[in-house]
């Protein structure tokens, strides 16, 4: 499909991220705003991807490690560090990942399916995988990042 044929309801921008030597992407319509590190005030008692939260301009914003969420090694954060704030249905939560990449264009024939072989987490939270420039870029449920009590919130 040439970009001219693509329709605006078949395109779909996502803004990628790194965390670790992996890339990931999510739907740019649900980012409210990416800002760099700020140390989290932990929170009791919960899940160990929960960072804590932080302050954003008078209200309170969970921080969720998005590497630790995934099940791979827990992010010491830097000043290099960024969150990124998104929204899902009412919750409003901060991503701490490595760095955001870039911004992508792609249509659903682009989006292939997670494997079989995926773990049922890993499909939960991977929607599809993007082959691009010979990249493979995980699309990220936005969704399935929150624990079920935050979800609820």
């Amino acid at each position: 499909m040439s970009n001219a044929a693509m329709t605006a309801s078949s395109r779909q921008e996502l803004i990628s991220f790194r965390t670790g030597s992996q890339e990931f992407c999510v739907d740019i319509m649900s980012v409210r705003e990416i800002r760099g590190w700020t140390p989290a005030t932990p929170l009791p008692h919960s899940p160990d991807f929960v960072r804590g939260v932080i302050n954003l301009r008078g209200a309170v914003l969970p921080v969720i490690d998005f590497s630790a969420r995934l099940g791979l090694e827990t992010t010491e954060p830097s000043a290099r560090h960024v969150i990124i704030v998104a929204r899902v249905k009412e919750q409003v939560f901060g991503l701490l990942v490595d760095a955001v990449s870039d911004i992508l264009t792609v249509t659903e024939d682009n989006v292939q399916p997670t494997p079989e072989l995926a773990y049922d987490t890993a499909k939960q939270i991977v929607k599809g995988l993007l082959p691009i420039d010979g990249r493979m870029i995980s699309l990220v449920s936005l969704d399935a990042m929150l624990p079920a009590n935050l979800e609820a919130a």
